[in-house]
């Protein structure tokens, strides 16, 4: 016989709860440790343009052999006039089309979030066809059209486009938002008297921002991120991604390292900023007086 069924009942429940503990013990780490291994694998390329936005580069281009730290690059930002004018191109572009974006994902997302309508279902097949087409695809396609159209390629073209590829995106996160509210204050707005759009104003705006703010980001994160699809549509218009992608074949500047991690910092604490925000909004319904 074993030993532990040798030993008394309470002590081999004693035992036998010890072994599940260790064993849980052990089990515990898998799911954490994967979660900060995919997180880690996310970030390290991101670490490393910040660490080396720091070095010194004496041939003014970009090195991974480190000569040392300097914080040059930051007193002298914008001193590559090409770069810093390919990063106006697309701060603005992602801007706009992400504004025009929203603008027209917000009434798309009520529609198809409350109400029911003929060709819905065909609807959101091209939504998510939208999502789910390969860069590659659309990019070309929007050329043929543009090149069939005979239309000048430049800023307005890459509007167009990325303003076709967000609209997706931001009708799939405010849907999410809207079909995650229920009709209970907006019904009760309208028995009070209230006109539909005194009740959007009052209740439905402001129930839904969070979620018309999380597509506006997602979108303008999308759009200055774009290199495939632009690449198809923008003519002589140069973006920050292109800008970058033409200069890497004779080395790269270290402002480039420097206006990255201006870009990431900024969306961190915009992030930050809105979780915040968030909770401190939470906690102060919680406080409020029933």
């Amino acid at each position: 016989m074993s030993a532990v069924a040798t030993k008394p009942p309470a002590e081999a429940r004693v035992a036998t709860l010890t072994e599940r503990r260790q064993r849980r013990r052990w089990t515990s780490f898998i799911l954490p440790g994967y979660f900060w291994l995919v997180i880690l694998y996310t970030v390290v390329p991101i670490l490393v343009m910040i660490v080396y936005s720091f070095n010194q580069a004496p041939a003014q281009r970009v090195t991974f052999a480190w000569q040392g730290f300097t914080t040059e690059w930051y007193r002298h930002p914008f001193e590559v006039s090409d770069l810093t004018s390919a990063m106006v191109h697309s701060l603005t572009v992602a801007t706009f089309s992400s504004l025009i974006a929203t603008a027209l994902g917000v009434p798309m997302a009520l529609a198809m979030g409350r109400y029911r309508f003929r060709g819905k279902g065909v609807s959101e097949v091209l939504i998510f066809s939208d999502i789910a087409a390969p860069s590659v695809v659309v990019g070309a396609s929007l050329l043929g059209f543009f090149i069939t159209l005979n239309f000048p390629r430049g800023f307005s073209t890459i509007l167009i486009t990325h303003v076709a590829f967000n609209v997706a995106f931001v009708v799939v996160v405010i849907r999410a938002r809207v079909e995650g509210l229920g009709r209970t204050l907006e019904e009760a707005a309208q028995d009070l008297g209230a006109t539909p759009w005194v009740t959007f104003r009052k209740i439905t705006f402001p129930l839904i921002f969070p979620g018309i703010l999380a597509a506006f980001l997602l979108a303008f994160a999308l759009s200055i991120d774009d290199f495939i699809i632009t690449s198809f549509v923008n003519g002589q218009y140069l973006t920050f991604p292109l800008w970058v992608y033409g200069a890497a074949k004779v080395g790269i500047p270290p402002q480039v390292f420097v206006l990255g991690t201006i870009i990431f910092v900024t969306g961190v604490v915009v992030a930050v900023t809105n979780v915040v925000l968030g909770r401190e909004r939470r906690v102060r319904i919680e406080e409020e007086p029933a």
